[in-house]
């Protein structure tokens, strides 16, 4: 799409000229993987949250449990309820209560998804600059999603 810009020169005369902008390959990439990826966890959530509100799985924590520890810390939660820290939760997804993560980690995942095909396209052009910028926002985010850094009061 074409837009038009009204340039002002020193006079204050206005000329008219096309803006040729354009969104690279690599860009269009990266947005229409983050776009389907997005809709397809806010999808996944929603099946998710029906399977969970509907009981067509197990739950771990019944409901009555869930409720006693709802105004306990989080500590107070995972040790009580004896629910895993971290990405301990993957060994309870086939439980209604835990299955609706999968949708929340997919949509929290998806920056770092849609950084490694950036990559391959920047190292197949050489242009070592944005794959380095590229390999680096995968491995930072990787680390940050690795849980080997904890913060706050987790």
């Amino acid at each position: 799409m074409t837009t038009i810009k009204k340039n002002i020169d020193t006079k204050g005369r206005g000329t008219v000229m096309a803006d040729s902008t354009k969104a690279s390959p690599e860009q269009i990439t990266y947005a229409n993987l983050l776009f389907y990826g997005c809709w397809g966890s806010l999808a996944l959530m929603a099946v998710t949250y029906a399977i969970y509100v509907f009981g067509l799985l197990d739950l771990y924590l019944p409901i009555p449990k869930v409720i006693e520890l709802w105004s306990q810390s989080v500590g107070t939660y995972l040790r009580e309820g004896n629910v895993p820290n971290g990405w301990g939760w993957l060994t309870l997804i086939t439980h209604g209560d835990f299955i609706n993560f999968l949708g929340i980690a997919i949509l929290a995942g998806m920056t770092l998804v849609c950084f490694i095909p950036l990559a391959i396209a920047y190292a197949k052009k050489k242009d070592f600059l944005y794959f380095g910028i590229a390999i680096a926002e995968i491995l930072i985010l990787a680390f940050a999603a690795s849980g080997i850094v904890g913060g706050g009061a987790h």
